[in-house]
């Protein structure tokens, strides 16, 4: 029996082979590797959201005061115009569909390392797009509406029908100095924006194809003070379709 268990006690006590021994540093490598994998999808899954989903843009101008400030980043849908119908009232940004931004005069822009490094992350979403090249305005009529300014009380008109534009007009706005009527083609809307006074839109430059829209504006993500839904507003419910 004392034999037995002297060597039971050595048998306990005897050091595994090599190639059973665990890999010194393997849980680092290991975390590192997860954590990698983590990163490289998390950037994939970013840039699917940004290309068909989701994006976000910054604000530039002050053309949609006060509903969106310079500085704003918002939040658009791509989904409003790739499955669904873009509608009267909606905030949308859009390509420049003929130099409505004419010569663009850029700040400098970060150049080397600093200049890839936010380009990426404009790319996969993580920074707002500072919307070069896009505008953003909202929609008062679509194709085969009649839109006109003014009527008697100094209202915009969309097929017949007065629309009352005090839930998001600039504040000492009127809904415009200009009086025009026209008839919006097919497959493109008519914009403005809600800084009648300072904005450059379809008044001057026409209609906006709907293909060159990107999407709907529905959020304002920052800052965090500025929290708050874009809604479609209830002006345009009583508009009849053309």
């Amino acid at each position: 029996m004392a034999d037995d268990t002297a060597d039971g006690e050595r048998a306990t006590g005897e050091v595994p082979p090599a190639d059973e021994q665990p890999e010194r540093g393997g849980g680092f490598l290991a975390v590192v590797r997860e954590t990698v994998i983590v990163v490289v999808l998390s950037l994939l899954i970013a840039t699917l959201v940004r290309i068909f989903l989701v994006q976000a843009f910054l604000i530039p101008s002050q053309s949609m005061e006060q509903t969106l400030l310079v500085g704003d980043r918002v939040l658009v849908s791509k989904l409003t115009n790739r499955f669904g119908e873009v509608e009267r009232g909606d905030v949308v940004v859009f390509e420049d569909p003929n130099g409505w931004l004419g010569p663009l005069v850029q700040a400098p822009a970060p150049t080397g390392l600093a200049g890839w490094l936010r380009e990426g992350l404009v790319f996969v979403g993580v920074l707002p797009d500072d919307a070069e090249g896009h505008l953003i305005k909202r929609v008062v009529a679509v194709g085969g509406d009649t839109v006109a300014c003014c009527d008697d009380q100094g209202r915009l008109t969309v097929n017949g029908v007065a629309v009352e534009e005090d839930e998001y007009l600039y504040q000492g706005d009127v809904p415009s100095t200009t009086d025009f009527e026209e008839v919006v083609p097919a497959d493109a809307v008519y914009v403005m924006g809600d800084h009648r006074s300072n904005s450059g839109d379809s008044r001057v430059h026409g209609v906006v194809p709907e293909d060159k829209i990107t999407g709907r504006a529905f959020a304002v993500v920052w800052p965090a003070s500025r929290w708050q839904r874009v809604d479609r507003p209830d002006a345009f419910e009583a508009v009849p379709e053309p």
